[in-house]
């Protein structure tokens, strides 16, 4: 009886286990393609041109152009996305995370200072230049930083997912709704500091 207790035990925690990888990532799709309601099947099904008007484009903040299964629904099942980032002179792209897929990032144009967080809490940095590539490992938190004052800087990333997610800490943190005095104590500060952050993040 104890026999087969343990291995009803283990069988569940094996399919739990199962259960828990396959909803961590992208569907096995069992077709070539899945085609969205509604569509044609022709090459605009699998064209995207959302990104034309980048090229050329002024900007005055950190921006991002994502590509994703929202923005490019026949990505759907093929675990694969992409993001433009660009970065005005001095801007960051704010610490976060993308909880379900790795990033590779490819400078294209000018230069970023990159790093990212383990999880036993070291830093791995580094500068890149034009024609640099740079991966992020899935889940961990990172960033990148246009440090130079007279040029632009442009990045390619590409992503494992459909659907990588992105998390981005100071949003998470102090514009959810977390009680001040909870985040007072975590960073061992007060409710006016804690407070004077939040409204710097406020639109």
């Amino acid at each position: 009886m104890a026999s087969f207790l343990l291995k009803s035990v283990l069988v569940v925690v094996a399919v739990f286990s199962i259960s828990s990888l396959a909803q961590a990532s992208d569907p096995d799709i069992l077709s070539d393609f899945i085609v969205p309601v509604g569509s044609a099947i022709d090459g605009n099904l699998f064209t995207f041109n959302g990104t034309r008007a980048i090229f050329g484009s002024v900007i005055q903040k950190f921006s991002v152009t994502k590509v994703g299964k929202a923005e490019f629904p026949v990505l759907d099942g093929q675990s694969v996305s992409l993001a433009v980032l660009q970065f005005p002179r001095r801007s960051v792209n704010l610490p976060h995370t993308h909880p379900h897929a790795a990033e590779l990032l490819f400078v294209v144009e000018g230069s970023l200072e990159v790093g990212f967080v383990d999880t036993t809490n070291k830093l791995y940095t580094q500068t890149l230049q034009v024609g640099d590539l740079f991966v992020f490992p899935k889940g961990l938190v990172h960033y990148q930083y246009n440090s130079n004052r007279n040029e632009l800087a442009t990045a390619v990333s590409g992503f494992g997912s459909a659907n990588a997610g992105t998390v981005s800490l100071p949003t998470t943190l102090f514009a959810t709704g977390i009680d001040d005095q909870i985040l007072a104590k975590s960073f061992k500060s007060d409710i006016a500091t804690i407070q004077k952050i939040k409204a710097g993040l406020s639109p």
